[in-house]
């Protein structure tokens, strides 16, 4: 058996040994494919230093094409000695199929150039076909709390495509930054785009790097990140966070806070991590304020979603403001949960009426569900369930299984251990469809995400840390369909990972290794956040 990740449905020997690429072989791009053909042309043709031309031998060459008869997404690779054929259901479909014929040709096809240039490029003579369980296969990244600039950005889109996953959650706003250049409002990024100093580890930590941190994304940035993604068969879903984690904008325009309640004009960026109390003002001002905000980022991203966050939302400050009491009497609401729910809905039609969804954390379901939105559930399961049974989509991504900034073991060399113990195979054995939903329910489930905070990830090393191997479990959960009910083969993963820890070398990531970090790995006196127990069984 090929060792493929994630692990195909199906792969089958046509006759035994190899067959080999050459100068000679050829790369001819059907109706449709010439995109892939471009990215596989690139791609291979740096690693293997080989010229794949477009035409050539009958034989020797690689094929690309669709075939209607595959499903979205699905693809056949196959090498039975005429020409090698990669065909999907769609372009994405061929995408993935050449991933596949990548991983086939080993770990040095991951390089960016050949480091043996005489070796044989060898395919075995195999049928693989496969098709992704999810059509929803996600990572988000926090660009908030540590900045990763847009070379680091086009890096995660590589290692996602590399793994089939196709959801680029874009996390672009929070207390602690502003990540996106607004033209009407250049105070985002002026002001709200840096902040003084940063707390090294857990917000209880006593240890400050004493040096302003920042960044953000030019619109023409963003453009090319949306594009680059888009060749690699990955949608980019901006987050804009509101009414809460907007601490950064408060500071930028301080009308857009509490104002009758806190002195705005004396706020910065925020240094540490948690939950911050200083929420937007639910005021016309406000909401004219983010129409203005969302309507450039319509023009940015042409994802059906947008991410408007609402989690986390303390209201505190709305408790005390006169004007938010005025409003929730204005608008005859319950409470302040009510009124959170009235701001969410205020978008969520927003973006309907030009052809959007919104999708939040699951407190948007607080106060009552705005109806079209569909549900990140993160608290857990319970979000979800309660999304799905409404008739409302769900992307599952409950923290106590797909929070890769979680700690990965419970030994002392962890650097700055946060939160639950998830092992590689806790996150291999995660089921995003809870068992409770019945059939009809479970299809709200879109599929599922894994999540990466920053707070404790200082530059691209420790994200990488954090993030795989464990990344790579995930993406065999998103994509491979279950094998039977609850059971996955965590023994033949481990044996499968072996090689492609090789190819995770060859791509410089910086993965924690099996036996435990390295000692440039560990991060020794910085605390982190303990948190004792396990989650439920599912």
């Amino acid at each position: 058996m090929v060792d493929v990740i994630p692990a195909p449905a199906n792969c089958t020997w046509n006759s035994p040994g190899y067959a080999s690429l050459d100068a000679e072989t050829a790369l001819e791009a059907g109706p449709g494919t010439e995109g892939v053909a471009r990215w596989l042309r690139a791609t291979l043709g740096a690693a293997t230093g080989l010229p794949f031309p477009e035409t050539g031998d009958a034989h020797n060459r690689i094929v690309l094409g669709i075939d209607p008869d595959l499903p979205p997404e699905g693809y056949r690779v196959v090498n039975d000695g005429g020409p090698y054929r990669i065909r999907g259901g769609d372009a994405a479909g061929v995408f993935w199929g050449a991933q596949t014929f990548r991983q086939l040709l080993g770990p040095d096809a991951f390089r960016r150039a050949p480091v043996r240039p005489e070796r044989d490029w060898d395919v075995p003579m195999v049928t693989v076909e496969d098709a992704p369980r999810f059509r929803w296969r996600g990572l988000m990244l926090d660009v908030a709390r540590h900045f990763t600039p847009k070379e680091g950005v086009l890096r995660h889109l590589d290692l996602m495509a590399a793994h089939k996953l196709n959801v680029f959650h874009f996390h672009l706003t929070d207390d602690q930054g502003w990540r996106i250049e607004i033209k009407r409002y250049p105070r985002l990024t002026e002001v709200g785009s840096w902040r003084a100093r940063t707390k090294f580890g857990h917000r209880a930590s006593p240890l400050w790097e004493e040096k302003p941190h920042g960044g953000f994304y030019t619109q023409d940035d963003i453009r090319e990140i949306v594009a680059y993604a888009a060749e690699r068969h990955i949608t980019v879903v901006p987050e804009i966070d509101v009414p809460g984690h907007s601490q950064a904008a408060i500071t930028a325009y301080p009308e857009l806070g509490n104002t009758d309640v806190i002195d705005t004009t004396s706020l910065t960026v925020w240094d540490s991590w948690g939950i911050s109390a200083n929420v937007l003002a639910p005021t016309d001002n406000t909401l004219r304020f983010y129409e203005g905000v969302f309507e450039e980022l319509l023009g940015l991203f042409p994802s059906e979603f947008i991410h408007v966050g609402g989690d986390e939302c303390l209201k505190d400050q709305w408790r005390r403001s006169p004007t938010a009491q005025a409003r929730i009497k204005e608008l005859g609401l319950a409470d302040e949960d009510e009124l959170q729910s009235w701001f969410i809905g205020h978008f969520d039609k927003w973006l309907s009426a030009r052809g959007r969804r919104l999708i939040g954390w699951d407190e948007i379901l607080e106060g009552g569900l705005a109806e079209g939105a569909a549900v990140s559930s993160w608290r857990g399961y319970g979000g979800g369930v309660a999304a799905a049974r409404a008739g409302h989509d769900v992307v599952m991504c409950p923290e106590q299984y797909v929070y890769l900034d979680h700690r990965q073991h419970a030994g002392a060399d962890e650097p700055v251990p946060i939160g639950y113990v998830r092992t590689l195979e806790d996150v291999y054995r995660f089921e995003p469809v809870p068992r409770e939903l019945t059939e009809e329910e479970a299809r709200h489930v879109l599929g599922t995400q894994a999540n990466v905070w920053t707070e404790v990830m200082e530059d691209h090393a420790r994200v990488d840390y954090q993030t795989f191997p464990r990344l790579a479990a995930f993406a065999e959960v998103a994509w491979s369909a279950l094998p039977a009910p609850g059971e996955r083969d965590f023994a033949d993963f481990e044996r499968r990972m072996a090689g492609h820890y090789e190819r995770l070398d060859a791509l410089g990531v910086a993965y924690r290794p099996p036996a435990g970090p390295l000692p440039w790995q560990r991060r020794p006196g910085v605390l982190g956040r303990p948190i004792d127990g396990t989650p439920p069984n599912r």
